[in-house]
């Protein structure tokens, strides 16, 4: 099927496009910045479905509408939680883990890094997520409107994964 845009929906979807390249870029210069391998795994496997989402919006802008089922392979690793992410590691990458003080301190500078890229990383996951809520409602298409309602609800299972990981760590105490 052949779609046309409107004014208004390409310029949407450009910013969209502006949004995904940024989240892979991110992610990418992330996990190769980030010191523990678990969260650098995170990071990758969300570069990775990033990836899709900008896929999706180029043929999107290409005027076609991709099968809903691209955007789906990265879904069930984000799923898992930081902890079972964790007993999957070999002992040698438990070992790595930043260690705590008695205030849940870490005294390491990798551990204040990796604070900082998760900390942008949410930020960066909760205004994607946004976006994508108010171009949802511009759209005509209601094969649209579900394509960018399935690529929000990841971004957000992406901001899921980076909080759940931050509160495993201590990094992130919601009160």
């Amino acid at each position: 099927m052949n779609l046309q845009l409107t004014n208004k929906e390409r310029l949407l979807l450009e910013d969209q496009k502006n949004h995904e390249e940024i989240c892979v870029q991110k992610y990418n210069d992330y996990a190769n910045s980030a010191s523990d391998p678990q969260l650098k795994a995170l990071f990758k496997q969300n570069a990775q479905t990033e990836q899709e989402h900008l896929n999706t919006i180029n043929q999107l802008l290409s005027g076609q509408i991709p099968s809903m089922n691209q955007g789906q392979s990265g879904t069930q690793q984000q799923a898992q939680s930081p902890m079972q992410m964790q007993q999957q590691q070999s002992p040698q990458q438990t070992a790595q883990q930043p260690t705590m003080n008695f205030q849940g301190q870490n005294q390491s500078a990798g551990y204040q890094a990796d604070q900082d890229l998760c900390t942008d990383m949410l930020m960066t996951e909760k205004y994607v997520s946004g976006t994508y809520d108010t171009a949802i409602f511009e759209f005509r298409d209601p094969q649209v409107r579900q394509l960018l309602n399935h690529i929000q609800k990841e971004e957000q299972q992406h901001g899921e994964a980076i909080f759940n990981y931050m509160q495993s760590v201590g990094m992130y105490n919601p009160q």
